[in-house]
């Protein structure tokens, strides 16, 4: 036979889609995985669209998990993410996903990699990509994860059995620092633009924060409008490479070309009313403030779930340019609500200055997630 069967299963988590893998059907030789992430989900394509594999054409639609047994202590499972790319035969573990990383806890009771017993799971994720834990809370029956529940998230049908997660000590995770500068405010130069103020912050995943009207945004575009301006997307672009290497992601801007998941690009501005992707509208009321992100070089339908915990840690900062979209009088602690073009996302942040440095202690929120199927993926033999 010209292919090879490699038993996976496919899920749902939050606003994205994986293919889940057991890494015990794959080499040991973590080298051999990119080719078969690429084949599995029709990467490289050059028309976009992943028709000869599981992809979907979106970044969000093209992602794997694998999972196995933890040694730690302080986890049950190992949880390394991959984002595979699109048009490149490339997948970057720079990052992880947090849409995802709902989906790890149901897999592995589902999957027998943990026992539960009573009517609640907790599993603790070890995360191999920011070397961070993450707590997954889920209800449970006859010890499998429950599906049904009354819980609706923006950007998917219909409703789930609620996932909480909480991400321990988020801060760091892919640089090492809250702050990765040292600084809440920092500049960069733009070539052809000039400067900008930007702030960059790393909880769970790292992200560049950009005023929307300083790239001559509202903050209100839906996905496909910010497509449809090649111009902006190409300045974006700029900024994060500028932000890459002040952040210390990569040493220069050529490296820099090479990470494409990190830093996240999160434009955020003042509450306002909005039009939403099902055509509906979100008053500026119902939100604290306003972003949108840009994921792998495409605006996000949603918001990627780390970096809404990154944006509301931002929040937190005082002085940061995600603060400052606060409205004025708003508590200094409880949830936050960001507006972004599925609609209202609530997310918790644990944020304190600790002796003249900010500390991220915590952050949670809820998502749900579904198997879809699960059997064989099929790659070519000589991707594997």
């Amino acid at each position: 036979m010209t292919q090879i069967a490699i038993p996976a299963v496919f899920m749902r988590g939050g606003t994205s889609k994986a293919i889940m893998f057991h890494a015990r059907d794959l080499p040991a030789d973590r080298a051999a995985w990119d080719a078969i992430f690429t084949a599995a989900m029709g990467t490289p394509d050059p028309n976009g669209r992943q028709l000869n594999g599981m992809g979907g054409g979106v970044s969000s639609l093209s992602k794997v998990c694998v999972l196995a047994p933890s040694a730690r202590e302080d986890a049950d499972i190992d949880y390394t993410f991959g984002q595979v790319l699109i048009k490149e035969a490339r997948v970057d573990y720079k990052g992880n996903c947090g849409n995802m990383s709902s989906a790890v806890g149901p897999f592995a009771v589902d999957e027998g990699l943990v026992q539960v017993e009573g009517d609640t799971a907790t599993v603790r994720i070890y995360n191999t990509n920011t070397k961070k834990i993450i707590h997954a809370t889920f209800p449970v029956a006859e010890g499998r994860a429950r599906t049904e529940g009354e819980l609706e998230i923006p950007g998917v049908g219909g409703t789930g059995a609620p996932i909480r997660l909480d991400f321990i000590q988020p801060g760091g995770a892919t640089t090492g620092r809250l702050l990765p500068s040292g600084k809440i405010r920092d500049y960069l130069e733009v070539p052809g633009f000039g400067t900008v103020e930007v702030s960059l912050v790393d909880a769970a995943n790292a992200a560049v924060f950009i005023r929307a009207r300083d790239v001559g945004l509202t903050g209100r575009e839906l996905p496909d409008q910010l497509e449809a301006n090649p111009d902006v997307l190409t300045l974006l672009d700029a900024i994060r490479l500028q932000a890459s290497v002040r952040m210390g992601i990569a040493p220069d801007l050529e490296a820099a070309r090479g990470i494409s998941t990190v830093p996240y690009v999160g434009l955020v501005s003042p509450a306002a009313d909005a039009q939403t992707l099902s055509g509906g509208t979100i008053r500026a009321g119902e939100m604290d403030f306003a972003a949108r992100v840009i994921s792998n070089g495409q605006p996000h339908r949603a918001l990627p779930l780390t970096v809404s915990l990154c944006t509301a840690v931002a929040a937190r900062i005082e002085g940061s340019v995600v603060a400052e979209a606060l409205p004025p009088g708003l508590a200094a602690t409880g949830p936050l609500r960001l507006g972004m073009p599925s609609g209202i996302l609530t997310v918790g942040a644990e944020v304190a200055e600790e002796g003249g440095a900010w500390v991220a202690r915590a952050g949670s929120f809820y998502r749900t997630a579904r198997r879809l199927f699960d059997g064989r993926v099929w790659v070519p033999r000589a991707a594997a």
